[in-house]
């Protein structure tokens, strides 16, 4: 059976390019041609020339200089090291207090749990208001974190607007940018102090994800032991899953303006079938929102049968709590909102995914919806 896999915001499948860069940087591993970046041989100073030539194309898709780029494991990584550098630098230390949305996901909201911290609700449409935002920042803020895209709703947030409204705070702002795709250069461009990205939601690889500086901004580093990413980041570079990852920046350096209006009209079509199908409605801001995630709610109708249902006809898309859904916990960002928590489907598509792909998971929808309607009305 066709496969239709419309989960793109949780992973996306490996683009092809990525797949190459990473398969001939493995091979000359394999026949000893690399070696250490932090050496002066020979194996090593090859190593670091294709290290900073991977930095180079990331930071130029960005728009940023390469030494503005810390490379990490991935998006997780890089809000903790924008979380703890952003304590550890400023006056109150660990005691500072983290201001943030009520709509953040987990990675950023577990750090500020083990701390003090504020959280600012957010509208029904879930965007927050960067005057509250601004209010629930005080002399004791080390930094105020807001996602650029949310990842269960696919709502934007108002970075910019919140970028000004915090000019002149001695706190940092940090953006997750996990979730922006296409976006990123222009998020990037905002002028956030600090910017974490995620390779794999971007078709990188996982174990590749960045975080962006404001050009002269140093934190501390919360990997400690060796100098690598400038005394930075201490470990060894994931060299393999980098250069993966400069593949994707390539490719949307020249093709990401197509790649955003083709997702944008894919996932437009999802809103449609959601506006005509009776019980089922569309979650967050219909204007400002990614070109890739639609929530929808399902009245009345358990997610569970649904995820079941829409699988054994080929079609994958995600429900739940973000990283939760092993066990189907209650969202916390639709309880921000106001909405029913336990009933919504997220349906995210990709660089891979086709018109076939989106007309298939509306139809088997439509089929899925329409059972377990007929079987709750029989009980």
């Amino acid at each position: 059976m066709a496969r239709s896999y419309l989960d793109h915001a949780s992973t996306s499948p490996l683009r092809p390019a990525a797949h190459a860069a990473m398969v001939e940087y493995l091979d000359a591993m394999a026949d000893g041609a690399v070696g250490d970046p932090g050496r002066i041989h020979e194996e090593g100073m090859r190593a670091r020339s294709v290290l900073e030539d991977a930095r180079d194309r990331v930071a130029s898709w960005l728009g940023v200089r390469p030494r503005q780029i810390v490379f990490t494991s991935g998006a997780t990584e890089s809000i903790a090291m924008a979380h703890h550098g952003a304590l550890a630098r400023s006056a109150g230390g660990p005691d500072a207090t983290a201001v943030l949305s009520a709509v953040e996901h987990s990675a950023v909201t577990r750090n500020c749990d083990r701390g003090a911290n504020r959280v600012v609700g957010v509208d029904a449409s879930g965007r927050v208001d960067p005057a509250r935002l601004l209010a629930a920042t005080g002399e004791d803020t080390a930094v105020v974190h807001l996602q650029h895209t949310n990842h269960e709703l696919g709502v934007t947030q108002p970075v910019a607007e919140v970028v000004e409204v915090l000019d002149g705070h001695r706190c940092l702002l940090h953006v997750d940018a996990a979730q922006s795709g296409c976006s990123l250069p222009g998020v990037v461009g905002l002028g956030a102090d600090l910017v974490s990205v995620s390779g794999h939601k971007l078709g990188g690889p996982a174990g590749a994800g960045l975080l962006v500086l404001r050009r002269n901004l140093r934190i501390p580093p919360l990997l400690v032991g060796g100098d690598q990413e400038r005394a930075r980041r201490a470990g060894l570079e994931n060299i393999a899953a980098v250069l993966g990852l400069a593949a994707v920046a390539d490719e949307l350096a020249s093709d990401g303006a197509a790649e955003s209006a083709r997702l944008r009209s894919l996932s437009q079509k999802v809103i449609e079938w959601a506006d005509s199908t009776e019980g089922v409605s569309v979650l967050g801001d219909r204007v400002e929102r990614s070109d890739h995630l639609v929530c929808v709610q399902l009245e009345g109708i358990e997610p569970q049968p649904v995820l079941l249902g829409l699988d054994q006809r080929g079609v994958a898309v995600h429900s739940g709590s973000s990283c939760s859904s092993e066990a189907f916990d209650p969202s916390p960002v639709l309880e921000a909102i106001g909405a029913d928590a336990q009933r919504s489907l997220r349906i995210s598509v990709g660089w891979s995914t086709t018109p076939g792909d989106v007309d298939r998971a509306t139809s088997a929808l439509t089929e899925v919806v329409a059972e377990l309607r007929t079987l709750g009305a029989s009980r």
